[in-house]
């Protein structure tokens, strides 16, 4: 996750800049060293502590965004930021307050959509800043707006894809969100051709969820659709990304009913080693606690008892 590094340098920074120039100037490589490679939240080994901080780090974001509105890197952090963040501390607190308060769980889940909202925004910030008018065109030719960007922001179009597609799942009775599937279709569509194995296998398992959003297509082509990117995803990230097996459970077997593949599939996602891949370490340890209370509702999910051992 790009948000938050260097807290303490940021802040001192801010802080003993006077002339507007030179605080311009250090709010643009304070930027440039939060969008500079890995950040120590992605190796962490504590979720909550994580959930904690992350709040923090995006405001802080913000802040210099205010300063700099024009630095792509730190939209490309805010663009990542806020859907992460989202994804992993909002939408799953919506799931899991489902049974105890309806009402508390659908505010949630309107929160953690403007936050995808919010990180899609970034996003669209950032590209138009690379290619004037692509929010627009968008709309109207997604394919041939997109047709203009390069492998070099196959990561902010990746989450700017990304953010509107979580925001579109967290919105299936809005008609209006629904009708921007095509725009994301479209998006990581041209992910897919300037670099489909970006982030060890992000891009297909992404494709996953997205299928399983779509309507109007057959169930057996839409599962097959989604057992290819399940083993394109897999050679990609070699096994080791425990999200992937979590997609694929929650997008293909539960609405196929397949109970065996489902508790298979979170299984073996529990049986990842963390620290076999440090910078993905909270990625995977988020995903572990997932798997766990999805198995804690296995009779919920299925109508079918579970087999009989033998």
């Amino acid at each position: 996750m790009h948000p938050s590094r260097n807290f303490f340098l940021i802040c001192t920074c801010l802080a003993v800049t006077a002339g507007c120039s030179i605080k311009r100037m250090a709010v643009n490589k304070i930027g440039n060293a939060l969008a500079s490679g890995g950040s120590t939240y992605e190796s962490d080994d504590d979720p909550d502590l994580v959930g904690d901080a992350l709040p923090f780090g995006l405001k802080l974001i913000e802040s210099l965004l205010a300063e700099s509105p024009k630095h792509r890197g730190l939209l490309l952090a805010a663009a990542s930021g806020f859907t992460e963040y989202s994804y992993a501390f909002v939408n799953q607190r919506a799931d899991e307050t489902a049974a105890e308060s309806l009402e508390r769980s659908n505010a949630l889940r309107t929160r953690a959509r403007r936050l995808y909202l919010r990180a899609h925004a970034y996003g669209l910030r950032g590209l138009e800043l690379r290619y004037p008018g692509i929010g627009s065109a968008l709309e109207s030719e997604p394919a041939s707006a997109l047709a203009r960007v390069r492998r070099q922001d196959v990561p902010l179009l990746y989450w700017t894809a990304a953010s509107l597609g979580l925001a579109i799942s967290t919105s299936k009775d809005n008609p209006e969100m629904i009708a921007q599937l095509p725009v994301v279709d479209a998006m990581i569509h041209r992910v897919t051709e300037l670099d489909e194995s970006w982030g060890q296998g992000s891009v297909p398992e992404f494709l996953i969820s997205v299928e399983g959003t779509r309507t109007g297509t057959k169930a057996g082509e839409k599962q097959e659709k989604m057992r290819r990117y399940f083993e394109q995803a897999l050679d990609f990230s070699k096994g080791l990304r425990a999200d992937l097996y979590l997609s694929y459970a929650e997008n293909a077997s539960v609405p196929a009913q397949d109970r065996v593949q489902f508790e298979s599939l979170l299984h073996r996602a529990l049986e990842i080693d963390p620290d076999r891949r440090p910078e993905g370490r909270l990625a995977n340890l988020v995903a572990q606690r997932r798997a766990r209370w999805l198995l804690g509702r296995v009779d919920e999910l299925f109508l079918d008892p579970a087999p009989a051992r033998p």
